[in-house]
């Protein structure tokens, strides 16, 4: 939930105001979701713009691919040795976004995850409609490929990695772990975190984004329950934790709990599943590296078992 208290002292919570106007947008979060995106980065960006990074060194646009976009950055605390690594894949509904939407986001998720302990590893991938299913899949792999040869000399450990996929990032790492006609399998991974995936390929009217998933999953909606990854999770035992806010684009909170849902029974236990009240489906990342830990610490428990 949002908390005023700080955990950190470098770090700064919302004001009082500004949590005021986080819940009045999440009460019409579905009118307007351009809109409603751009006043939560404004006032997270504020915060994260006064937020320390000090004792983190971060290294950009490093080629793990031959495409201009096939590109990561890396980000490495300052005592790095062998230390566990996190991938995060943002989001923008398959024909947008990029690694650094703003100057603050996403790179404070990156150095949230570096302050953990992790080397932190920010993915950018090529987009629809050049690349279609499973191409998110395609590319995450190569840039799990460039980290097992060289994360080392950034203080990594490539035998304890994890991934964590916001929205279409989440989608992109989903078919990875899940779906056989990638045929990827989760390999290189010890644990996934997907926050607002997109698990289901869907084209229904109330999606707003129903253009993009075309463009990304094809024209033929026959083929969306089988390119979808919440139809294949049973084949796998990775371990997974879920999290969706309790204001979200349409259908992507149904999505998260029916995954939740496939995945228990599949395996007879549930996976970690949170509903962070109080935030929308932006400010669940914007919020990393400020004073809103809540969902940080539920992330370091799930990794930490797994190291």
């Amino acid at each position: 939930m949002l908390t005023g208290g700080c955990q950190v002292a470098s770090h700064i919570a919302l004001t009082p105001s500004a949590r005021r106007l986080m819940m009045d947008i999440g009460a019409v979060w579905d009118d307007d979701i351009a809109r409603h995106r751009d006043v939560v980065l404004n006032v997270y960006g504020e915060i994260l713009r006064k937020s320390s990074n000090t004792g983190v060194s971060v290294t950009r646009d490093i080629p793990y691919g031959a495409h201009p976009r096939q590109v990561l950055d890396c980000f490495v605390p300052d005592d790095a040795s062998n230390s566990p690594v996190m991938f995060f894949l943002h989001g923008g509904s398959f024909v947008g976004g990029c690694k650094r939407v703003t100057d603050e986001v996403y790179d404070n998720v990156l150095y949230w995850a570096a302050r953990q302990g992790f080397v932190g590893i920010n993915v950018e991938y090529r987009l629809a409609p050049e690349s279609v299913w499973p191409g998110g899949a395609d590319d995450f792999a190569l840039a799990l490929e460039w980290m097992q040869t060289n994360v080392s000399r950034y203080g990594g450990n490539p035998a304890s990695v994890f991934a964590m996929g916001h929205s279409a990032g989440g989608t992109h790492l989903g078919t990875y772990a899940f779906d056989p006609a990638a045929a990827y399998f989760g390999r290189g991974l010890k644990g996934l975190v997907l926050l607002s995936p997109r698990m289901r390929a869907d084209a229904l009217p109330e999606n707003p984004f129903a253009g993009s998933v075309r463009s990304y999953f094809g024209a033929d909606d026959a083929l969306y329950d089988a390119r979808s990854p919440a139809t294949h999770v049973g084949i796998s035992m990775l371990p997974l934790m879920i999290a969706i806010s309790e204001f979200e684009n349409p259908l992507l909170d149904v999505y998260g709990l029916e995954l939740a849902y496939r995945v228990a029974s599949a395996r007879r236990k549930a996976p970690r599943f949170i509903r962070l009240a109080g935030h929308n489906h932006i400010s669940m990342i914007a919020h990393f590296n400020t004073c809103e830990d809540d969902l940080g610490q539920e992330i370091v428990a799930f990794t930490r078992y797994l190291m």
